[in-house]
């Protein structure tokens, strides 16, 4: 096995190395020169596109590929996205590992998940008028210059919304690049353009002069965590100034008579200068170290490194880490590059070994912590093993040590090694699978079809396995040639009984690809009705949505699916839904009666509830301000009860035909009288003419409405006493009979005020105690009075109580009867 140290270079006073990833990358005959590389951050899929611009130049016999080839980094192809609608400007990836294809008119499509399926929306801002020139990406944005020089920003893919960036400088940009959001004070996206002699920084408000000396610049490169510039000026120098323009850092002159293809960073500590076939690796203060290749290389900038792309080989570049340098520097004597050498003396037998350990007692924490992080930074699974291995010979020597960091680190290995394989092409060093997160990753491996390596690792890392298992079935439902009973069965074999299953995502996937019986099947399987509905109605099954959304007893459903009908269907056809169905039926008619009464009175007929339309059409005459109006729409209820076999619509009936010969009095009145009458009812009419001094018109509607006696009486007793006719009131109590009784007639005159009239009422009060009629003689003033009446039943008592009562003349009389009955005893 070779020293892990022999791809390691020296880089001023820092360690490089060159690690290789994969071989025989891609095929010989593939000419990679010609081709626009683009790869998506830790470690995704490379989208490769024919360049336009060599295409006059380079085309040979080979026919020009027509589409936009996405491989793995081990060269394995994964999708061919057949491409015709127009030259593209911008390619580029995401930090979730979306696809971002920008044409020249403005169109910009989201390429999800590897496999086709995208989301699509334009730039504006004239983008189709002035065509787009070139993009520049960051992980979840990206900026668009047209051939105005207008800069078009997108800041988020979920929900684009394209932004005009302040208007440039005129003049021709020698190049430009941008500084992501998170990276500026602003958190506005800033681009940086090389125009004429200097750099403008340009942002959503402003465009500002840096006012630079030296250029013009060729490239411009931004390192990862935005704090560094690099600038490569037109006679071959290489800059590095801090963000901010403040402070110059290093200098590089490359000798070179023609610019560099490509600028990037290697991390945050290097630059790269990539010609056809030549590498220049730019260390700190100026040190640099060169690269050769048999054939045209690209550079991919990741968070931590680059990954160089020939046909040949797929390599990694980075900084050697300080947890392995530390281990395997020539010469080192750390803690944790004598406790790997005190392994490899135990291996051999050799006494040493204890020497080792017994000369790093104290720092023994410290280097199995060292061992452990520097096999996590390891690709060759040989040295993985080997300081794993000095690890925990290590903490089995302590006594109190934590494994947690050891066994995460054993379990994060098992994963990433699974990842390099050439089969996956995943390569991710630990930093990036770190920052990635299992999520994110286990999504990736969803997007390649990987779907038993990802249900291993989910089950491996205790995450939910149910979108595997969800999109594995959706892939199926689509993509295979079996008979559509047969899919069904394996889709729900393979899926019931496991958690968290979405039976509608899958039901929705058939649907999409015209499969509506395979889809309704699956759907007997979702538990959720609310999942089952929406897609029930986009397929047309309307009585199945109905009859799942009432099965599941949730109203709100039931409402949603039966508003969701009625905006769809003929009217008649909505109605025939609700046939043996009350609940919906309630529903519509609840809902009916307070928004749409024209609806309530098309379903009262369909159903034909003829006393309930006939109701709801008295409803509507009330609500009529026309007499004519409301007299139409009662003989229209009148109309709608003749065939009615229910037994109250006679009743109904007449009082309608009624209603309508009150209106029509009542509008008669109003014109006689110069008075509001309509509107009233029979009984408020009759009294509000008795109040009026209409007592005939009043007796007269009486006697042709049939108004019962007590009624009458009572709005004729109360209509009198408030127009105050007593005299009138004073004939009454000389009738004989009352229907309602005389004491309502006293005690509606005495509430008037009138205390001698009500008196005339009192004995006529012949059905109540004389000690009730005592108290009326009271309260019309008539103590004396009160006195005779207890007289009459020998109640002494009660004679005694009027004694303080009394006043004056009436004093003596009440004396007088009290003596009379004691002189008797």
């Amino acid at each position: 096995m070779s020293a892990p140290t022999s791809d390691w270079e020296k880089v001023g006073d820092r360690f490089y190395r060159k690690v290789k990833l994969y071989d025989a990358v891609f095929d010989p005959d593939l000419e990679l020169e010609n081709y626009i590389v683009a790869g998506a951050p830790y470690g995704g899929a490379i989208a490769l596109y024919r360049d336009e611009a060599k295409l006059h130049n380079f085309r040979t016999s080979q026919a020009a590929k027509s589409g936009i080839d996405i491989y793995t980094y081990s060269g394995r192809l994964i999708r061919n996205i057949k491409w015709d609608k127009g030259s593209i400007r911008g390619l580029g990836w995401s930090e979730d590992e979306r696809l971002l294809v920008i044409t020249e008119d403005g169109m910009v499509r989201c390429y999800y998940d590897l496999q086709g399926d995208f989301t699509q929306f334009s730039l504006g801002f004239g983008a189709e008028e002035h065509k787009v020139k070139a993009c520049r990406f960051w992980p979840s944005g990206f900026v668009a210059i047209l051939s105005n020089n207008h800069l078009v920003a997108v800041t988020h893919y979920t929900e684009p919304r394209p932004k005009l960036l302040a208007i440039p400088p005129e003049g021709e940009f020698h190049s430009w690049t941008v500084i992501p959001p998170a990276h500026t004070l602003s958190r506005s996206v800033e681009v940086l353009l090389a125009v004429g002699q200097t750099i403008y920084v340009v942002d959503s408000s402003d465009t500002e002069d840096r006012v630079l000396p030296n250029g013009p610049f060729k490239h411009i490169s931004v390192s990862p965590n935005g704090q560094y510039v690099t600038l490569y000026t037109e006679d071959g120098m290489v800059w590095v100034i801090t963000s901010d323009f403040q402070n110059k850092i290093g200098e590089y002159e490359s000798k070179a008579k023609t610019p560099p293809k490509d600028v990037q960073w290697c991390g945050n500590d290097a630059v790269m200068l990539a010609w056809e076939d030549e590498v220049h690796l730019i260390g700190p203060n100026g040190a640099s170290l060169r690269y050769y290749f048999d054939g045209w290389v690209h550079l991919l900038p990741d968070v931590d490194g680059v990954r160089l792309v020939t046909n040949d080989v797929c390599e990694f570049l980075q900084k050697v880490p300080d947890c392995t340098e530390d281990v395997f520097k020539l010469g080192s004597t750390s803690p944790a590059s004598v406790l790997l050498d005190a392994v490899d003396q135990l291996e051999k037998k050799s006494p040493k070994a204890d020497e080792n350990i017994r000369l790093i007692r104290s720092n023994l924490p410290d280097a199995v912590g060292t061992c452990v992080q520097a096999a996590g930074q390891e690709f060759s699974v040989h040295w993985q093993k080997q300081l794993l291995k000095a690890a925990s010979f290590g903490k089995s020597i302590l006594d109190l040590y934590s494994s947690d960091d050891f066994v995460d680190m054993c379990d994060a290995l098992r994963i990433l090694n699974a990842l390099r394989d050439y089969k996956i092409g995943l390569p991710l060093s630990y930093d990036q699978y770190r920052r990635l997160t299992s999520e994110k990753l286990i999504q990736r491996l969803i997007n390649r079809h990987e779907y038993l390596l990802a249900i291993r690792l989910s089950d491996y890392l205790r995450l939910p396995a149910n979108r595997i298992h969800v999109h594995w079935a959706s892939q199926k439902v689509r993509n295979s040639t079996e008979d559509e009973d047969t899919i069904c069965n394996a889709v729900v074999s393979k899926l019931n009984n496991k958690p968290g299953i979405s039976f509608e995502v899958v039901a929705r996937a058939a649907y999409d690809e015209g499969r509506s019986h395979l889809a309704t099947q699956l759907l007997n399987h979702e538990t959720r009705a609310g999942k089952q509905v929406p897609l029930l109605l986009a397929m047309e099954e309307d009585e199945i949505a109905l009859d799942k959304a009432l099965e599941s007893g949730d109203t709100d459903l039931v409402f949603f699916v039966l508003l969701q009908l009625k905006k769809k269907l003929p009217l008649a056809s909505f109605f025939r839904l609700l046939t043996n169905r009350p609940v919906a039926t309630a529903i519509v008619e609840s809902s009916a009666k307070g928004q749409d009464q024209e609806l309530l009175k098309d379903l009262y007929y369909q159903d034909d509830r003829r006393l309930d339309g006939a109701n709801l059409l008295f409803n509507d005459a009330l609500n009529q301000t026309a007499p004519q109006t409301k007299v139409d729409k009662l003989k229209l209820a009148v109309k709608l009860l003749g065939d009615s076999k229910d037994a109250t619509s006679s009743l109904y009936s007449r009082s309608y035909t009624e209603a309508q010969a009150l209106i029509r009095v009542q509008a008669s009145l109003d014109h006689d009288l110069d008075a509001h009458y309509s509107g009233l009812s029979l009984n408020e009419t009759i009294l509000h003419l008795i109040k009026s001094g209409y007592g005939k018109r009043a007796a007269k509607l009486q006697s042709d409405f049939k108004v019962p006696e007590k009624t009458w009486w009572w709005l004729r007793l109360r209509g009198l006493v408030t127009k105050r006719d007593w005299g009138e009131l004073e004939e009454v109590s000389k009738q004989r009979r009352s229907p309602i009784g005389w004491e309502a007639f006293f005690n509606e005159v005495l509430g008037a005020g009138n205390q001698k009239l009500a008196g005339l009422f009192v004995a006529k009060c012949t059905g109540v105690s004389a000690q009730e009629r005592s108290e009326m003689w009271v309260k019309c003033g008539m103590v004396a009075k009160a006195g005779e009446e207890l007289v009459k039943v020998k109640d002494v008592n009660g004679l005694e109580e009027l004694r303080g009562k009394a006043r004056g003349g009436e004093a003596a009389e009440i004396e007088r009867m009290i003596a009379l009955f004691r002189s008797r005893r």
